[in-house]
């Protein structure tokens, strides 16, 4: 197919997704690569600091200036010098999406120089939330994170089991699996059980949590690696999915329970409370402080309230409408005002500007 002369050509900062790509990445390279007006190039080193592209995306910066060795960690540090330079010279523009509040924790010096020269040159930022404040002087615009309706469609949606709850994911400390667990078993009653599934970020973690379920017959944990169809099979056989993120600002985690029609349990604030009022009632239930058993049982009768609709209203989050967004954000980042691939001239309405 003929490249439109006007067409943005944009270099994300993500390679080509695998299996275990994170489904949110993998789902804006299809729907950005069909968006007419935008070509999609994943990243590599050579072709980022070589090739010919208009907008460079940035996702997580951290990821390229990190190695799992020394070694390949200084490699990657240069060619992140070279590449800002090359940004630089040729006044590309930097749009980044903000997924986290803040720089990852226990990184080098040399990492948060490097990142904070990152945020000097980044010209526009996309917000996934209200409550995400852009830094002062750069231009933003809010894109809501995209659901995964169709991403987990085409695995088997099985019935929930009576009384259980639900965890899946990445395991990490301050997702609070561990107070999930001492909740847990705090709450009376055989007719709840609790499903744990995903893999502990250490050995010492995993641990941990095995040492807390270990006295508790109703607690399944599987510490390892989920694919897709587990993850379905997971959220969907509980009557609840229970996310205790002791900070929650942007959680996939919670749409992707959303998006298999499990109601959840999250902590208290505004973007949850902002999600909640988003889908209907029923469907995100809060609570405050510490997680306890209280909590659990409160959520539990919530959500069996029949007058619950069948589905969370997911549509302010549709993937066609993410690929437009994201290209009138290509476009401001750019100060575009050529006729798009379609002949349309660009509008400043197009993106919701914050």
């Amino acid at each position: 197919m003929t490249k439109h002369p006007s067409t943005i050509t944009v270099q994300q900062s993500f390679p080509e997704p695998r299996p275990t790509t994170n489904p949110y990445i993998v789902m804006l390279r299809d729907h950005l690569a069909t968006t007419p007006g935008v070509a999609v190039r994943t990243f590599s080193w050579r072709g980022a600091i070589l090739g010919r592209y208009d907008v460079f995306h940035a996702h997580w910066p951290e990821i390229l200036v990190s190695g799992s060795s020394a070694p390949k960690r200084a490699v990657r540090q240069l060619l992140t010098l070279v590449l800002l330079a090359r940004l630089a010279l040729t006044r590309t523009p930097i749009v980044r999406t903000l997924h986290n509040l803040h720089r990852p924790s226990g990184i080098s010096r040399v990492e948060h120089a490097l990142l904070g020269l990152f945020e000097r040159r980044t010209s526009f930022v996309i917000v996934l939330n209200e409550q995400t404040v852009p830094p002062a002087g750069v231009g933003a615009a809010l894109i809501p994170h995209g659901h995964y309706r169709d991403w987990y469609a085409r695995f088997p949606q099985r019935d929930a089991v009576s009384g259980r709850l639900s965890y899946f994911g990445l395991i990490r400390r301050y997702k609070g699996v561990d107070g999930l667990l001492r909740a847990f078993t705090a709450l009376p009653g055989s007719e709840h059980s609790l499903r744990v599934a995903g893999r502990p970020s250490s050995d010492e973690l995993a641990a941990e949590l095995r040492g807390l379920a270990e006295d508790d017959d109703r607690i399944d944990l599987s510490l390892e690696f989920l694919s897709d169809a587990e993850l379905v099979d997971v959220a969907r056989q509980g009557e609840l999915v229970v996310l205790p993120y002791r900070e929650m600002h942007n959680s996939g985690g919670a749409l992707a329970a959303l998006s298999v029609d499990r109601p959840v349990l999250v902590p208290s604030n505004a973007v949850n409370e902002r999600l909640s009022a988003e889908v209907g009632p029923g469907w995100v239930v809060q609570y405050e402080g510490e997680l306890d058993a209280a909590d659990l049982e409160r959520a539990l009768r919530v959500v069996s309230d029949p007058s619950r609709s069948s589905s969370p209203d997911l549509s302010a989050r549709d993937w066609d409408l993410s690929g437009e967004l994201h290209l009138a954000a290509y476009r401001s980042a750019l100060g575009d005002d050529r006729p798009d691939a379609s002949g349309s001239a660009a509008r400043k309405s197009d993106v919701r500007a914050i």
